[in-house]
């Protein structure tokens, strides 16, 4: 718990993520990265500087027509003196069924990006909280590098103008073994996913490269990091006496 929360409020200062009176919703897909996240923030709010309040949203993708059973989740929220709030969609039905996507990924990131702050905005959120951690801007870079021939990743933090919502992503300096490890001994409850396209996405492919990588250039994922805030690529660059608040 000491590493989850020391690692989440140093990315939080370090890049200005919250400010007095936010209304956060935090993404929870079940997973253990939102899980952690939901568990960092709710214990940091406790003793923040700062006063703000979280509450929890899952978007139900209603996979085969059933909906999702989050009976676990919405108990540990309760735990945590979290609101928790369950969107029913109809994701699954629209890209597998209707659309018969053969990649589905892209497709279905961007509209549940497109639900998830539509419901940050009707509980009255300023700002939406992500669970990507250190792997995932790693591969994130690397996928645009090969993909697009762009040297570029997600920001720590960004601005949704056409929404007046900020994204902020407190878990990047974590990796995902570190995530693992936390969830395992805090026993989160976190919920296996349906979706027939799990574990066999790009991103999949990208992460064991770079592990294979690391054989040879050991702690490469921490280097890209450091080279995205050394040359301030996507806003990774360091925020210089707090200059940069959000």
């Amino acid at each position: 718990m000491k590493k989850l929360l020391s690692y989440t409020r140093a990315a939080i200062d370090k890049y200005g993520m919250i400010s007095d009176g936010d209304k956060i919703a935090v993404g929870v897909s079940g997973g253990k990265d939102s899980l952690a996240l939901l568990t960092a923030l709710a214990k940091i709010r406790s003793f923040y500087p700062y006063k703000f309040d979280i509450a929890a949203v899952t978007l139900d993708y209603r996979f085969n027509g059933e909906k999702g059973d989050f009976s676990k989740i919405k108990a540990y929220c309760d735990g945590l003196g979290v609101n928790y709030f369950v969107k029913e969609t109809n994701l699954w039905q629209l890209i597998f069924e209707q659309r018969k996507e053969k990649n589905p990924c892209s497709l279905c990131a961007k509209m549940r990006r497109g639900i998830l702050h539509d419901t940050a905005k009707e509980l009255g959120c300023n700002k939406v909280a992500l669970g990507h951690h250190l792997d995932d801007a790693a591969e994130t870079f690397i996928m645009n590098l090969f993909n697009g021939g762009r040297v570029a990743c997600f920001s720590p933090v960004s601005y949704l103008s056409n929404k007046g919502l900020y994204l902020i992503r407190p878990l990047i300096f974590l990796t995902e073994n570190d995530i693992s490890n936390i969830s395992k001994r805090l026993d989160l409850p976190v919920v296996k996913s349906k979706c027939p396209a799990d574990k066999a996405t790009e991103r999949q492919s990208v992460k064991e490269l770079i592990l294979r990588l690391e054989n040879d250039y050991p702690q490469l994922r921490r280097k890209i990091i450091g080279a995205m805030q050394a040359d301030n690529i996507s806003q990774w660059g360091l925020c210089k006496n707090n200059e940069q608040k959000f």
